[in-house]
């Protein structure tokens, strides 16, 4: 559960689609001035919020032993940030809520590779998605009996290649971009 929302100065796993995606979008170049601290702008709607407060309870309807929860992970040269929403000593579990009404058609790619930079942080080669489908009355009412019929696991499988030969390569350009407060030249 994040509580500290200012996103300057590191990268963190759920930027993950910004590191490998294209820099030469207003968008993206609004993601980097957040990440250099000129923009402080937070970004939060029912959905994200519902996700923040069923988080701690979707983790525990796992009933994993030596679950620990909001853990983070810095590796200060590669200026990444990355907070776990639940792990044990073997596994990761990323937690995602969506529309029940509207189904879990697909795991988006953006949640793999997320769940792929947590494990290469992380060194815990094992993890899964969580993914816990809320009703409409569960965005008001965050105290509402917890349904396991609408809890999927999704299990993602480490790939290094990916880690080394994609994402690497960018997040170090980032990275002493980063360091530099500067953009990188494209």
């Amino acid at each position: 559960m994040i509580t500290d929302h200012d996103r300057s100065g590191y990268i963190g796993a759920s930027d993950t689609d910004k590191v490998i995606g294209n820099w030469r979008t207003k968008t993206w170049e609004k993601w980097w001035m957040q990440k250099l601290g000129i923009n402080r702008d937070h970004f939060e709607n029912e959905f994200t919020k519902a996700g923040t407060n069923w988080e701690h309870r979707i983790l525990d309807s796992l009933n994993l032993p030596n679950l620990e929860k909001d853990k983070q992970i810095i590796i200060e040269d590669l200026r990444l940030r990355v907070n776990l929403d639940g792990n044990t000593p073997f596994r990761i579990i990323e937690v995602k809520t969506y529309q029940w009404e509207k189904g879990w058609k697909k795991t988006p790619t953006k949640y793999i590779n997320q769940v792929e930079v947590q494990m290469f942080a992380s060194n815990i080669h094992e993890s899964e998605i969580a993914a816990y489908g809320l009703e409409p009355a569960d965005y008001q009412n965050y105290l509402r009996d917890f349904d396991p019929r609408r809890l999927q696991e999704i299990p993602v499988i480490y790939d290094s290649k990916w880690i080394e030969t994609v994402y690497l390569p960018r997040l170090r350009i980032l990275a002493d971009c980063l360091k530099r407060g500067v953009f990188p030249r494209v």
